[in-house]
Formats: C-alpha cells, structure tokens, sequence
C-alpha cells in the first residue's frame, strides 16, 4: 500500500513540473507594431469650405473661437486625447441639398477625427461639425466617402469625381472635416478656417525592428528611408500628407524617397500590412498612428 502511495504521489508531481515548466515557458503577449515617436513633418489641420463661401468660414471661425474660449474645445480634446468619454454624433440618415442641412465630407478611417463604431460615428472633428449645425440651427449629415473624394466633394471647381466605383459630385457638401492638413495646393480650390490642431507625420514599424532605435531627429530617420530601395514597401493613406511626403510632391515641398509606396484606403489597412508581411513600415499622422497601434496591438 505504501508503494501505491508514494507512486500517486510521484506522478502527482510530475505532473505539477510539467505544467510548472509550461506555464515558465507559455508565450507572452507582445505588441505587434510600434510608433517611431518622431514628428517628420510639421502641419496644421483646419476645416475647409468651397473657395468664396465666407458666410459659412465665417460662422466656422465664429464657433471655434468660441468654444476655445468657453473650454468646449478643450472638452472635446479630452475625449479624444485624455481621460474623457467621446460622444456618438448622430447624422440624418438621407442627405438633403435644400440647405436645411449642414451636409459634412469627411473619411471615418481617420481616429481620433472621425471614425465609426459598427454604425456610430464619433472624433473630435465630428464633435465640433455637430456643434456647427446647431449654431447654424441645420441638420447634420456625415458624408462619409474615401479620402482623396473629400477635397472635390466640397469644391465646387474640378468637375465630377469618382473614386475606386464612387460617384462624388463636386460642391455636393458644405465643408470638410477630415483631419485636412492647411496646404498651398488645397488653397487652390478651397478656403480655410483658423487651425485647431498642429499635426506631424510619423513612421509606424513591427514591435521588434530595430532599424530607427538610434534616432534622435527627423533628419535621422529621413537618412535611413532615403537608403531603402524598391524592395522595402512602405503603406500610407491614399490622397494623405503621408502618400505626398513618400511619393514627393513639389507643391507639397517633399522631395521623395525611392522606396515602393503602397496606397491603402485607410491607415488601419496598411498597418495591418506589417503584420500580415505585406509591408515593412507606414507613414502616417500622429493622431492616427497612435490609434491605430493601440487598436492592432489590443486585437493581436
């Protein structure tokens, strides 16, 4: 009997080593992806209107310079940015273009801005749109379309556009808001309002890539993107500051790197590149950056 004994006892602990030893060598969680914390560019954003509708850029103006001054802005800033609860914004569900509506163009793709939950929107430009409406006392309505659309949707210059299959009629929405970077380019064919938030571009890596650890500068990072060749593809946001500053664009005053840059729908798709392979690195607003890393690191 005895011998029994100590043989049960013998396999019971075996068996606790063997899950000791398992649960010592369980893998643990990791990030996937990383924010180089290095602003690459310097920008504004800020609301726009089609070129010569100073009635609506001035109630715009009119609204930010209130709730700056009211503590609204930083209200909203906080949901967004800090410890506060973002609030749902709720758009009619059929546009109207008999002016009883503020109709806005923005892309939902773009959190903190704007962005959707299943069929909610929220952001903190959507916030200051709803505010908008009211002070016009006019109904909201989010346009929601592609990004490079949104421009056009509010410019009454420019023609028709359509987009991957989607028709935009240009001048069809009263203003952008969609997280727009102030732009001599967009000056072109639109108006803008006051700035409201200063913005940078910022590269976006797998957790464990260790190409930019020794950066200090933007000029560091620039140094290395500039050696990379037609192998190493790098994801933006199609029609964003992003596409422009890897592609080089003359207005825009960048002058291009030689790497492949892949144009993606949204910030989300082509962060999820890095993890899928499909891409080494993202270049993409600070804001987005952060919320997208948060977000795919969470769900990975």
């Amino acid at each position: 009997m005895k011998k029994i004994v100590s043989l049960l006892i013998a396999v019971v602990l075996c068996f606790g080593c063997v899950f000791t030893l398992a649960s010592c060598f369980a893998p643990e969680d990791k990030d996937a992806v990383k924010v180089i914390d290095i602003a690459l560019t310097e920008e504004e954003y800020a609301f726009a209107v089609a070129k010569g509708n100073d009635a609506l850029l001035a109630s715009v103006n009119e609204l930010m310079t209130e709730i700056k001054a009211n503590g609204k802005f930083d209200e909203i800033v906080d949901k967004y940015f800090g410890d506060g609860t973002p609030t749902e914004v709720v758009s009619a569900t059929e546009m109207k273009t008999d002016g009883s509506q503020l109709i806005v163009a923005t892309n939902a793709a773009f959190a903190p801005f704007e962005y959707k939950e299943g069929a909610k929107y929220y952001g903190l430009d959507l916030e200051i749109m709803a505010l908008l409406a009211e002070k016009l006392d006019k109904e909201l309505y989010i346009y929601n379309m592609n990004f490079d659309a949104v421009c056009l949707a509010v410019s009454e210059t420019g023609g028709d556009y359509d987009v991957d299959g989607e028709f935009v009629e240009s001048g069809v929405a009263d203003i952008a808001a969609a997280g727009l970077t102030v732009n001599d380019t967009r000056k072109q064919i639109l108006d803008f309002s006051q700035s409201y938030y200063n913005a940078s571009q910022m590269l976006i890596a797998a957790a464990d890539d260790t190409t930019f650890d020794e950066c200090k500068t933007a000029a560091d990072v620039e140094a290395i993107l500039a050696t990379f060749g037609t192998d190493v593809v790098v994801g933006v946001q199609t029609g964003t500051t992003g596409e422009f500053y890897c592609k080089g664009d003359e207005g825009w005053g960048f002058d291009g790197f030689g790497f492949t840059t892949k144009c993606n729908l949204n910030g989300a798709l082509a962060v999820q590149d890095i993890v899928n392979g499909n891409a080494k690195y993202v270049i993409i607003d600070e804001g987005p950056a952060k919320s997208i890393v948060a977000s795919v690191n969470e769900a990975n």
